[in-house]
C-alpha cells in the first residue's frame, strides 16, 4: 500500500506568492522561503526531494540553521507532518583537493 504522502497525484493547488517569500532560509545557499515553496508545488514532497533539488542543507553549517525552516515550510504547503523517515541523509562537507595533498595524507 502506497503511503498518502507520496502521491505523485496530489493537487496542491497553485503556487501564490506571500509577502515573506523573499525570507532566506537557507544561508548557506541563499535559498529563499519562495524558491522552497515553489519547488514543493512543482512535486517536490519531501525534505531529500528539497535538499537535492534546491541544495538547502547542503551549505558549510550542513543544515543546522535551515533543516527545521524547511520542514515547517514542508509541512504547511502539505497540510501534513514530515515523517521521521523523510529526514535527508546527512554528509561531510566535500571540498576540492589537489593530488599533491591527497598524496601527503596518505603517506601520514
Amino acid at each position: 500500500m502506497k503511503a498518502a504522502y507520496l502521491d505523485r497525484d496530489i493537487d496542491l493547488g497553485p503556487y501564490i506568492p506571500e509577502t515573506d517569500d523573499d525570507v532566506i532560509i537557507c544561508r548557506c545557499e541563499e535559498i529563499t522561503k519562495g524558491e522552497i515553496r515553489r519547488a514543493i508545488h512543482e512535486g517536490m514532497y519531501t525534505m531529500t526531494e528539497i535538499k537535492r533539488f534546491l541544495r538547502t542543507g547542503m551549505g558549510l553549517c550542513q543544515g543546522q540553521t535551515c533543516t527545521r525552516l524547511v520542514k515547517n515550510i514542508l509541512q504547511k504547503e502539505m497540510a501534513r507532518a514530515v515523517q521521521p523517515s523523510e529526514e535527508p541523509t546527512p554528509r561531510a562537507p566535500a571540498r576540492p583537493l589537489s593530488m599533491e595533498d591527497y598524496g601527503k595524507e596518505l603517506t601520514k
